[in-house]
């Protein structure tokens, strides 16, 4: 049987592929990791591979003159787009996709994230193959200082935050964006905050280091799936159906408190009668 190729733009060495990669490695996929910053070659087009993957980085998506590699990745990320690869960005690689293909990206309206926090699902994630599943209000680290205005066109918001609107995107068929990480440990979110030691003055490091250590055995319950819900596509991605047209004005995100809890109920209900533990939902403190 033939392995399915998952090339990885890894855009800073300060943010490597991480447990992602375990993750998509036990789910059968074969990396090939391209430490851009460090001068590996980033292909000219997809035709070895079955996917894609761009991770984050401290460079903005149109910084070319500090980032030289960024243009050819932009081009693999239309491509991807073009050729119907299934492709996932993360942070700074959900930026580039939306850049890549015709949305904008600027300072955060709502400022920088640090740390631990909830996003909400809205409601176009209901029936995607990677966001239905997962919790109303699942955990993340954020570590962003620009985000997604505008999303290029077609494109539609699956995952919304307070603190900033398009937290997660679907574009075409088989095309992910994420705002936040999934792939980190502990120990890679405080080399951050010590990088970002400036930028960090007047926050409580220590509390938002205290949370995000706390925070991510629950992020292996919930994101280890969805990595693994992700190699299935690259391996079949003929089984995904078209994405559903709902237009991004009218994905409203899901914060009714009532909707919630009947969502939660539903949730741990079909939890307990599969037996399976119910993913962790609601964090009222960690917002």
């Amino acid at each position: 049987m033939t392995v399915a190729r998952l090339l990885v733009i890894q855009n800073a060495a300060s943010d490597p592929v991480g447990r992602l990669g375990d993750w998509l490695t036990a789910a059968g996929l074969e990396l090939d990791v391209r430490n851009a910053e460090a001068g590996a070659t980033v292909p000219d087009h997809l035709a070895n591979f079955d996917g894609l993957l761009v991770l984050g980085g401290g460079m903005g998506a149109t910084e070319d003159n500090s980032a030289p590699w960024l243009p050819a990745v932009r081009a693999l990320l239309r491509e991807a787009i073009t050729e119907e690869k299934p492709t996932l960005g993360v942070c700074l690689g959900a930026q580039l996709l939306a850049v890549a293909n015709g949305g904008t990206v600027a300072p955060n309206p709502g400022g920088p994230e640090f740390g631990a926090h909830l996003i909400a699902k809205r409601a176009a994630a209901s029936t995607d193959p990677l966001f239905g599943p997962l919790p109303i209000t699942p955990d993340v680290i954020q570590w962003h200082f620009d985000a997604i205005t505008a999303l290029p066109p077609g494109a539609v918001t699956v995952a919304s935050s307070p603190g900033c609107d398009v937290q997660a995107f679907r574009l075409g068929r088989l095309a992910w964006g994420i705002q936040f990480h999934i792939e980190t440990t502990p120990a890679i979110v405080r080399s951050w905050a010590a990088t970002d030691a400036d930028a960090l003055d007047g926050y409580d490091v220590d509390r938002i280091l205290g949370r995000s250590d706390a925070v991510h055995d629950d992020l292996v319950e919930v994101w280890q799936p969805f990595a693994i819900a992700f190699a299935g596509i690259v391996r079949h991605p003929d089984a995904v159906a078209p994405a559903r047209g709902i237009p991004t004005s009218t994905a409203e995100p899901i914060t009714d408190p009532a909707a919630i809890r009947a969502a939660l109920a539903a949730e741990a209900h079909g939890s307990r009668s599969s037996g399976v533990l119910p993913m962790p939902g609601v964090r009222p403190n960690e917002q």
